[in-house]
């Protein structure tokens, strides 16, 4: 499986952006996708996880940090991976990397893949 992340950028505090992650490749044993994100000198930290069952049935979970700024969607048709942020923090500028395959959704290392980070820089 390959993921491709993309989206990120440079804005201004308030702003937003969407980041996108492509999966390619075999199907997945868990069908849970992530976002995590790591700041300069930081840990990385969970960001928001999708989880779903079928075309229609699916479960979302985000760091408190994000809860109501953030939405994380998945688009089964292009097997694409969203995160909407909006009302961008300075707090959150950070590496933000997407992941997919997981059988515990809050820990990056119980995730089988990987995308590249894309950087997320939010100004004052």
């Amino acid at each position: 499986v390959q993921l491709q992340a993309s989206g990120g950028g440079l804005v201004q505090a308030g702003g937003f952006l969407r980041l996108s992650c492509a999966a390619s490749g075999r199907t997945f044993s868990n069908n849970v996708m992530g976002w995590f994100r790591q700041a300069p000198g930081k840990e990385r930290e969970f960001v928001a996880a999708i989880s779903w069952s079928g075309v229609n049935t699916f479960s979302t979970y985000y760091a408190d940090s994000v809860k109501g700024r953030f939405a994380v969607s998945r688009d089964g048709a292009k097997n694409t991976l969203y995160l909407q942020m909006n009302s961008l923090k300075p707090e959150d500028t950070a590496v933000y990397s997407c992941a997919a395959d997981s059988n515990y959704r809050f820990s990056y290392s119980r995730y089988r893949y990987w995308g590249q980070g894309t950087q997320v820089t939010v100004s004052s």
